[in-house]
């Protein structure tokens, strides 16, 4: 081309969760079924949608106002029922007006980004989801700007970590909380959330919670929401139903503003995000016509629990499998429904492999390394699950993090299957890391 046509830190955007796909079909190709553990989709893992809930959407698909465009914002009863929600909560109030629908979370996202400064630095968790760290570097032109989760402290956030480099990088506007947490599953107790607003409140930063997996709890654990404790500072709540009803495929989301005039500059950016979806009409209008409907259904509760009621038992049986596995650290997830397995650095080596009796599958295996010589351990590791055990599953060098391991999910709703799987994985973690000449004695 006569100029340049990416603009600088475009190439951080990156997403290895679907990335990882396209290794998967080249196995599959090959003839082997694989176990898609790389996407938080719980539809392909057999969750099945109540009758109830599809009765639903089935009666508003022959409303003919689902067809039409919706208020810019969103549909009006569909914010009054989302502010109110939160409004019992008894901590930050909004109205309607405080409330603005998005083609699913990504695209929340991505419209937040766009519009700070590339100076305007959000300082994210990681391990990192990856929808908010390449927006994020790919917005300010470079690397993202992250704090550490710990794995030797339940992923607890290393708030030491988060205070230094905010208090010594001024570019810092806003520091982002994803709870309950993906990739790792953790959820932040009370306490560790009121640190986060005590260090947004000394150094006067935006506070930015993804809270999609909010109602997403088990094993006797509550998520606290970003509004309980945030006091009169400003602050951005994203939400929707692609986890929770699950409908994923409906791209429906929200953002939820807390004291939208406690800053000048906060209430700008929340106009100009407002303004922006003006220009492009509206978000698709059939999933928020269904939300009232289906939270307030007698039976909507019932069923969230019982279905958190399975996550957290197959999260048992994952500790069970995985728990006492050398060399890797393991932490039993609360919330959400992924767990990040983290490999101990000193069993992991370079010249570790898994068997590889076919032929082609190797081939296959040895294109991958020779493409990507330096690829980080934890890739090099994800590779050889796929082409050995067909397990598809994300390193964690992806969610930016000098960490080396793997994340998996908690979806897959036969039992047997799930037990199956992860008895696999668990003997293919073992296989590597005794594979080395260098493995500890």
């Amino acid at each position: 081309m006569r100029n340049l046509l990416l603009r600088p830190g475009a190439e951080e955007l990156n997403y290895e969760i679907r990335g990882i796909v396209k290794k998967a079909r080249q196995i599959e190709a090959l003839g082997y079924p694989i176990t898609w553990e790389n996407i938080g989709d719980p539809i392909q893992k057999n969750n099945k949608v109540p009758k109830w809930m599809k009765a639903i959407v089935s009666e508003l698909v022959t409303q003919d106002k689902s067809y039409g465009y919706a208020d810019s914002k969103g549909v009006l009863e569909t914010r009054r029922f989302l502010a109110e929600l939160n409004n019992r909560k008894g901590g930050a109030q909004i109205t309607e007006e405080d409330v603005l629908f998005f083609n699913g979370l990504g695209d929340a996202i991505a419209k937040l980004y766009q519009f700070l400064i590339p100076t305007a630095r959000i300082i994210g968790p990681s391990p990192a989801y990856s929808t908010h760290s390449s927006a994020e570097a790919a917005h300010a032109n470079t690397a993202p700007i992250t704090y550490n989760l710990d794995p030797d402290n339940q992923w607890l956030p290393d708030m030491e970590d988060l205070y230094n480099k905010v208090k010594y990088n001024p570019l810092v506007v806003g520091i982002l909380i994803i709870n309950p947490d993906n990739p790792t599953g953790m959820v932040y107790p009370k306490d560790v959330l009121e640190g986060f607003v005590k260090i947004a409140k000394e150094f006067n930063l935006l506070l930015i919670a993804d809270e999609i997996y909010q109602n997403i709890t088990y094993n006797g654990v509550k998520a606290v929401a970003l509004s309980e404790v945030i006091g009169d500072l400003p602050a951005i709540s994203l939400k929707g139903i692609s986890k929770e009803f699950p409908w994923p495929g409906s791209r429906c989301g929200w953002m939820e503003f807390y004291n939208r005039n406690a800053s000048k500059e906060f209430s700008k950016l929340v106009q100009t995000l407002e303004n922006a979806k003006m220009i492009e009409v509206c978000s698709t209008i059939l999933p928020q016509l269904s939300i009232p409907k289906i939270m307030s259904h007698p039976d909507y509760f019932e069923y969230r629990k019982g279905e958190n009621e399975k996550i957290g038992r197959r999260s048992r049986i994952l500790k069970e499998i995985l728990g006492d596995v050398p060399g890797i650290k393991f932490n039993p997830t609360k919330g959400a429904f992924y767990n990040t397995i983290v490999f101990d650095p000193d069993y992991l080596k370079p010249d570790q492999n898994l068997p590889l009796p076919d032929f082609k599958v190797k081939s296959l295996m040895e294109g991958w390394l020779e493409q990507d010589p330096d690829m980080p351990l934890d890739k090099r590791f994800v590779y050889y699950l796929l082409a050995s055990a067909q397990i598809c599953v994300v390193p964690i060098s992806s969610f930016c993090s000098d960490l080396r391991g793997f994340r998996v999910t908690l979806l897959e709703e036969d039992e047997d299957v799930f037990r199956k799987t992860f008895e696999k994985l668990a003997e293919s973690i073992r296989t590597y890391l005794k594979s080395s000449e260098k493995v500890l004695a």
